[in-house]
């Protein structure tokens, strides 16, 4: 399925778990690199107003639904894919690199939270080699000096792939800027998904994402960050909804 943005459409164009599996260990078999983002409301929003923003999400090579309205848009649109939230992408991503012996670089938040994630996974997936830990300071641009060394530190520690951390649309833009300067490197860009093995944020119970009410859980845990951005996601919706179906009409 298709999405408006400020300048050209973006597309979901890896439907299932199974092809993004397929497309990633043919990356790694290839020693080429990739970069992955996980479109949800939020990202759409943001894709409307800001140019940078879309100019990096067009450059991804693989983009997956994040989020329930994703997949029922998709569905209306008669163009259905499966839900695939980062947060669900961090294990099989790390057991795909550690099958393909790729080593593994982490950028995010803070060193403590990085750490704390590093070990969480390493006990899950005791086969990865987890050579770098990054976090960078606030205030941090993509297209910064910073941002290019900082990329280069985690291609020099002997990383072929790198989970990107640090929210939208900064991770997308750094992702972007990586395919040019490390074009051998993967990137995942996973949001708060290594903040939930380190334990600093927590998700939603299962059976809440079951119920497919895991905004309103999060809206409930953070209404001061979350409301103002969940109104914009909203205010969207009608749009997206005639979009879909003139989408399945086609």
């Amino acid at each position: 399925m298709q999405f408006s943005t400020i300048t050209k459409p973006v597309s979901v164009n890896v439907a299932t778990m199974t092809a993004l599996q397929s497309a990633v260990q043919a990356r790694f078999a290839a020693g080429d690199g990739f970069a992955l983002a996980t479109v949800n409301l939020d990202h759409l929003v943001k894709l409307r107003k800001d140019v940078a923003f879309c100019e990096a999400y067009l450059v991804q090579d693989f983009v997956v639904a994040d989020g329930n309205p994703i997949v029922w848009l998709s569905r209306l649109a008669a163009k259905p894919v499966a839900l695939l939230p980062g947060a669900d992408l961090v294990l099989p991503l790390m057991q795909w690199a550690a099958e393909a012996q790729v080593r593994v670089a982490l950028i995010g938040s803070t060193e403590a939270a990085l750490q704390a994630a590093a070990a969480a996974l390493k006990e899950q997936v005791p086969d990865v080699e987890i050579v770098a830990t990054l976090a960078p300071p606030m205030g941090f641009d993509p297209d910064s000096e910073a941002a290019e060394a900082l990329l280069q530190q985690a291609a020099d520690a002997g990383a072929r792939m790198t989970f990107l951390a640090l929210g939208a649309p900064k991770q997308e833009r750094l992702a972007a800027r990586g395919r040019q300067i490390v074009p051998q490197m993967g990137f995942a860009s996973i949001g708060a998904g290594l903040d939930f093995w380190a334990g600093t944020q927590h998700r939603a119970p299962l059976w809440v994402r079951k119920l497919a009410l895991e905004w309103l859980w999060r809206a409930v845990s953070n209404p001061s960050r979350l409301a103002g951005r969940y109104l914009r996601c909203l205010a969207i919706l009608p749009s997206l909804l005639i979009d879909a179906l003139r989408q399945r009409r086609a």
